[in-house]
C-alpha cells in the first residue's frame, strides 16, 4: 500500500521601504497584498518541489506476525512468509497449520494471533461470532477437491464412484475439517456411499496415508497433488465442481502486530503473495 505524499506551500512576505506619506504607504500597502503568494493561492513551484512523505515499506514494519492458516496453505504460505520478510527485513513471520475448526477453537480459546486463513467460511464464522475478527474476512482463494492416487494411478480409478469399490481403502479428512466437509458434500451430489478407513485432521494427515501406502486413495485439494507432484497423481471427478472451498483471511482483533498483520494480509490477497498462490494451484476468487 503506498500512502500519499502531503505537499507543502511556503508563504513569503513582501518589505517596503522608503515612503514618505501615509497615503503612498496604503497604495503600496495594496499592491504588495495582492502579489503576496499565499494571498492569491499556493505558489506550484514550492509544491513541486516539496518531497512526498515515505512511502510505507519494510523501515516502516517490524516484529513477529503470527498467522494462523490452514494446513492446506503449507507450502505456498510458508513460500510467502519468506518473500515478505526479505520484503520487509524488520519483520518475522511465523506459521501454525492445522485443520481450520482446530484453528478457529485456538484462536477463541486466546491463542495469540495476528492473521486468520481459513479453508472455508464456516471455521472463520466461528472466530466472527466469537468477536475475535476485525472486519468482514476477504475470500483470497477457492480451492477443489481431486482424488489422489498413487503415482501411474495402479489401481484405475478414474471417477468418484470407483471409490465404493470393496478393495479400495479410502482416507477422508474428518466432517468438521473444511476438506472433509466438502467431500460429503461431492459424495452426496454422486450418492457414493462408501467407509473411509481413516478420517484425518487436516488434509496433510489424508494425503500422508496414501504417501506412505496405507490407503490407495485420498479426498484432497489439487493444491495438494500439485505440491506432492511425483509421488501422486490427481484424479478430476465432475461431483467436485459443486463442492468448491472458499478461504477467507482476516486480521484478527487482538491481534498483538495490527499493522504487520495488515500488511500480509494485503501481500497475500493483492501482491506477490496471490502470484504465489495461483502458480500453487488455487483458484482466484472470481474463478
Amino acid at each position: 500500500m503506498r500512502s500519499g505524499g502531503i505537499r507543502t506551500t511556503v508563504v513569503g512576505g513582501t518589505t517596503v521601504v522608503g515612503l514618505a506619506t501615509v497615503v503612498g504607504l496604503a497604495a503600496v500597502t495594496a499592491l504588495a497584498l495582492v502579489g503576496l503568494p499565499g494571498c492569491g493561492g499556493d505558489r506550484p513551484d514550492a509544491a513541486s518541489t516539496t518531497s512526498p512523505e515515505p512511502e510505507s515499506g519494510a523501515s516502516t514494519l517490524t516484529g513477529t506476525v503470527t498467522v494462523f492458516a490452514a494446513a492446506s496453505l503449507t507450502d505456498a504460505f510458508t513460500a510467502i512468509g519468506k518473500d515478505f520478510e526479505a520484503a520487509h527485513p524488520g519483520v518475522t513471520v511465523t506459521f501454525n497449520f492445522a485443520g481450520s475448526s482446530a484453528l478457529a477453537t485456538q484462536i477463541n480459546q486466546g491463542a495469540p494471533a495476528d492473521v486468520f486463513a481459513s479453508a472455508a467460511p464456516a471455521s472463520m464464522e466461528a472466530v466472527a461470532d466469537a468477536g475475535n475478527g476485525t472486519g468482514e474476512p476477504a475470500v483470497f482463494v477457492r480451492n477443489q477437491l481431486v482424488i489422489a492416487v498413487p503415482q501411474g494411478n495402479p489401481g484405475g480409478i478414474k471417477r468418484l464412484a470407483d471409490l465404493a469399490k470393496p478393495a479400495v481403502k479410502v482416507a477422508l479428512c474428518a466432517e468438521q475439517v473444511p476438506c472433509g466437509a466438502a467431500a460429503l458434500t461431492a459424495l452426496d451430489a454422486g450418492e457414493v456411499d462408501l467407509t473411509p478407513v481413516t478420517l484425518e485432521q487436516d488434509v496433510k494427515g489424508a494425503l500422508s496415508k496414501l504417501t506412505f501406502g496405507e490407503v490407495d486413495a485420498a479426498l484432497v485439494y489439487r493444491t495438494d497433488v500439485k505440491a506432492a507432484a511425483g509421488e501422486v497423481d490427481g484424479v478430476a471427478f465432475e461431483e467436485a465442481a459443486g463442492a468448491i472451498n472458499d478461504y477467507p483471511i482476516v486480521v484478527l482483533k487482538d491481534a498483538p502486530n495490527a499493522g504487520a498483520a495488515k500488511a500480509f494480509v494485503s501481500y497475500v490477497r493483492f501482491g506477490e503473495g496471490a502470484a504465489v498462490l495461483g502458480e500453487a494451484g488455487f483458484q482466484a476468487p472470481d474463478e
